[in-house]
């Protein structure tokens, strides 16, 4: 390392000393994402074929994101599909799905094991919460449509409100979240 490098760096930290800081009064105003941001997990559902209806799963409970977590968060227990009324197009559905966001890493390997594409990582990254039961996520909490974590929805329960997420997504969600609304 020569001095010319040395003065560069001087250089930067001088001229990063002198500018104004970029801070956003949060959560007053709304962070901005970028549409790679991997945040909680997201189930995601084939296109509905009866309009005002949801369409079916897709994860088929094959188990394989629970194989794939390094940090055993996920629980997947799967039971047989009802032929008359199926939950996903397979044989199989996850009759349990359950993710413990304490022991989560947010690495991915979940979505990049899911041979269906159900497991998706989302934007959403507010899920401070004082209670253990409201880190383990259900099947219920993570189906798309469902907006913001378990601790936003009873806090705008109780005051009789709506979620409201602290976020905006540059450009709008990735094309993999269908379904899901974000404010812009």
């Amino acid at each position: 390392m020569g001095v010319l490098d040395i003065a560069k760096g001087m250089g930067l930290t001088l001229g990063k000393l002198f500018s104004r800081p970029v801070t956003v009064s949060y959560p007053e105003q709304r962070a901005t994402l970028q549409p790679r941001f991997r945040g909680r997990h997201i189930l995601t559902r084939h296109p509905s074929m009866v309009p005002g209806e949801p369409g079916l799963e897709k994860c088929i409970g094959c188990s394989l994101c629970a194989a794939a977590c390094p940090a055993y968060a996920i629980y997947v227990e799967a039971a047989e599909n009802d032929p008359a009324h199926p939950h996903s197009p397979g044989e199989r559905y996850a009759k349990v799905y359950e993710i413990n966001m304490l022991r989560c890493i947010f690495c991915g390997m979940c979505e990049e094991a899911c041979p269906t594409g159900a497991v998706v990582m989302g934007n959403e990254f507010e899920m401070a919460d004082y209670r253990y039961r409201d880190f383990v996520y259900g099947k219920d909490d993570m189906l798309v449509g469902v907006q913001g974590s378990i601790p936003q929805r009873r806090e705008a329960a109780r005051r009789g409100q709506p979620v409201r997420v602290g976020f905006t997504v540059e450009g709008g969600p990735r094309p993999e979240l269908e379904g899901v609304k974000y404010p812009s």
